[in-house]
């Protein structure tokens, strides 16, 4: 929804799910040369297979297209989205930019994307560039301090919501099942990625130990329980209110789901005065308006057990976030 209404703004550059599909494996070098980043961008990491064994509506790329020209398992990370979402010449758009990017200098890795998201910003012509990925708090504090000029717009939603939501995801299961797997081994996954900058270094053996040991097809992802997902979601808003929680608020703006359903006028003004005031543009807003639409609950069609257990799951974020319970 928030990447739908910023790309029909005509000078914001909207990114969407940049980071999803490309990861953050980049972030493990202090820096990369340019034919790494391509690579990064252009060919399936583990993560990305992984997430595309599911069709999902975040996938903008017709990977079941017979015309298309990249399959489910070789569609390039930047095209499964990102592209797509700016440009319905997404493939041409791939071509031109593998010169750009492979033009570039050894570098940090943050410096690569800042070039790639400036010439995406003149290639449109847009003003600034925001980054939208779901579930991005999981490797929040990596992005911040390899950006700690980022400012932070925190959109939530009701943790049981989201928690069914997730659950249709084949990421999600993925992630909270390897968390599983991980504890059995006496590692605690989601305290060591909540220890800030410490996680920089841990994750130099930690990720090529989960690559390593664990394997999709041994691993029951099915299995994973909406509590499960629940516990998950409470500590990413913890983990966010410890990163960010903070911060001024000129550096970060918090927008609950529900409000934005309810108010879209009113709660989309917010958002892009927060980007910057003088994007106000009354025609845009206008129109974008009627994108945010009420959704019935889903978690009202649980059973009462159900319904006991996934908000017990949730207590601590709702709490954190001042839902009813």
């Amino acid at each position: 929804m928030v990447s739908n209404v910023l790309n029909r703004h005509p000078r914001v550059l909207s990114l969407s799910e940049f980071f999803s599909f490309i990861g953050t494996g980049s972030f493990r070098r202090r820096s990369q040369t340019a034919d790494r980043m391509w690579d990064f961008y252009s060919r399936q990491q583990k993560r990305t297979r992984l997430m595309l064994r599911e069709s999902f509506e975040e996938l903008l790329y017709p990977i079941n297209d017979p015309s298309a020209r990249f399959t489910r398992h070789d569609v390039p990370p930047i095209l499964c989205a990102t592209l797509p979402h700016l440009t319905d010449r997404y493939e041409s758009l791939f071509d031109e930019l593998e010169p750009i990017v492979r033009g570039q200098p050894k570098q940090p890795p943050a410096d690569h994307f800042r070039h790639l998201f400036t010439w995406l910003c003149e290639r449109f012509g847009r003003n600034v560039w925001v980054e939208r990925s779901g579930g991005s708090l999981v490797f929040g504090a990596r992005l911040l301090r390899k950006f700690p000029e980022a400012r932070v717009i925190h959109v939530y939603r009701d943790g049981r919501e989201t928690a069914i939501s997730m659950s249709r995801h084949y990421l999600f299961r993925m992630i909270v099942a390897n968390m599983k797997a991980l504890r059995s081994y006496g590692i605690d996954a989601m305290t060591l990625m909540s220890e800030g900058k410490h996680w920089e270094g841990i994750s130099l053996w930690l990720e090529p130990l989960v690559n390593a040991f664990f394997h999709p097809d041994r691993i029951p992802y099915e299995d994973v329980t909406l509590s499960e997902l629940g516990t998950f979601w409470s500590g990413m808003i913890e983990r966010g209110h410890r990163l960010f929680g903070r911060f001024p608020s000129d550096r970060l703006l918090n927008v609950r789901f529900e409000d934005v359903q309810a108010e879209p006028d009113a709660q989309i003004r917010r958002l892009i005065r927060f980007i910057d005031p003088e994007l106000e543009d009354e025609a845009w807003l206008h129109e974008v308006s009627t994108i945010p639409r009420p959704t019935p609950s889903k978690f009202k069609q649980l059973e009462s057990g159900e319904q006991a257990a996934l908000t017990e799951a949730c207590r601590p974020g709702l709490e954190r976030l001042g839902y009813p319970i």
